[in-house]
């Protein structure tokens, strides 16, 4: 590591991998962020056609948006000591910005969207430029001049999405949003000073993994806070009472099946690679897929409570079946990224769901949310009998075992 003024900034080898008091904290606001995400789902849910993909389509942006805030936020915590005063006040900052975004979702893409924005530009433009300050002459600090040269270049998107006409903002804000995650991707590149390896990046490992599946508790626990406002707003029934505690199982087997070895073993799998960067890049990928997922899911539940024998609308099943879906696939994904194999149990449970879906479509909300719960068991047995027959296993992580390259003053 290359020592020089703003070194003090760099996370310590012998730093501690756990969440400190102040990025638990600042996920507040993002248990409130993703309640907002949630509900504007649900708002979307009763439609049909291109009204039912245009709304789905409007808060899987605003989703995304927030994400790469948290995203980025953690790595910055996993590669610069968040005891210093200076990161300490960057992170109260994006938090006030991250509620704003959270205040402003629900009206975002219509008469609040200029907030919306301004808060989002506010931590992507305005806070590399304060980290690369503090780093002063660390070169360290290319990295930060990079990712705000990058959201500088897509910011009249953004402002243009927010004060033009509603018809070009959707699209204005996605190719905006697409650059940004592009731009990630490709190490913020610039003439003459290439790009940011991101995945060799020196990060602590272990704290990456700790925020990632914290993300996921904070987004089960955002399900569950619908199960229970929604059963105790609705009139008492014997079905709304069997579907809140087929939601709570639901749940309940999400737990099971994130933890099951591979979500267990992340940060292991984190601490023990080579270039943590690059595995923790991946995960950042599937943690995404994992939130959403779970976000997804928990409007499922909302639905089916509220109307547990109501009429078969095949576009809930986009909810009901389609967030165990997405969070099947995405944690066949980590089951890749820990151990480097494809879960035999998931692949069942994912083909199954696949299989009865078009019948659920004929059958009442109460009865697809009970099959989907079935299938999830289902995972969880498998999981558990194949446990039972071999001894505990070791990450053995197929990403980020190479050698660090020549990752430069910035790594």
């Amino acid at each position: 590591m290359v020592a020089g003024r703003g070194a003090e900034l760099l996370r310590p080898a012998t730093s501690s991998g756990r969440a400190s008091f102040l990025e638990l904290f600042f996920d507040l606001a993002f248990v409130f962020a993703l309640t907002r995400v949630s509900q504007r789902f649900a708002g979307v849910a009763g439609g049909a056609g291109w009204a039912l993909a245009a709304g789905l389509g409007r808060t899987l942006l605003l989703f995304l948006a927030l994400w790469l805030i948290w995203s980025h936020t953690t790595w910055i915590t996993s590669r610069y000591e968040p005891e210093r005063s200076i990161i300490q006040v960057v992170v109260v900052g994006t938090m006030f910005a991250g509620l704003v975004m959270a205040v402003t979702l629900p009206r975002a893409m219509e008469e609040r969207a200029l907030p919306f924005a301004v808060a989002y530009l506010a931590v992507m433009v305005v806070r590399p430029l304060v980290i690369a300050a503090a780093l002063r002459g660390h070169p360290r600090r290319l990295v930060a001049f990079r990712l705000s040269t990058w959201a500088a270049a897509t910011a009249p998107l953004w402002l243009i999405g927010a004060l033009g006409p509603d018809g070009l903002r959707l699209p204005l804000w996605a190719a905006a949003l697409a650059v940004d995650y592009l731009a990630w991707a490709l190490g913020w590149p610039l003439p003459w000073i290439g790009a940011a390896a991101v995945g060799s990046w020196r990060i602590a490992g272990e704290h990456l993994a700790d925020r990632h599946q914290q993300i996921f508790l904070i987004a089960l626990g955002e399900s569950i806070l619908v199960i229970g406002a929604v059963f105790s707003g609705e009139g008492y029934s014997a079905g709304r009472a069997a579907a809140f505690a087929i939601a709570f199982a639901t749940s309940a087997l999400l737990w099971r099946i994130y933890f099951h070895r591979a979500g267990g073993l992340l940060t292991e799998a984190l601490g023990r690679a080579r270039m943590p960067g690059r595995l923790g890049t991946a995960s950042e990928r599937t943690h995404t897929l994992i939130v959403l997922s779970v976000l997804v899911t928990a409007v499922g539940y909302q639905l089916v409570i509220g109307h547990p024998y109501g009429q078969p609308r095949p576009t809930w099943l986009l909810f009901v079946v389609g967030g165990p879906v997405l969070f099947l696939v995405a944690r066949v994904r980590l089951e890749y990224e820990i151990f480097g194999r494809i879960s035999r149990s998931r692949m069942i449970g994912l083909v199954a769901l696949l299989l009865v879906t078009p019948a659920l479509a004929y059958w009442t909300p109460m009865g697809g949310l009970g099959v989907v719960a079935g299938v999830l068991a289902l995972v969880g047995l498998l999981d558990a009998r194949r446990s039972r027959q071999r001894p505990p296993e070791d990450s053995a992580s197929p990403i980020g075992r190479g050698k660090p390259g020549s990752q430069g003053s910035e790594a």
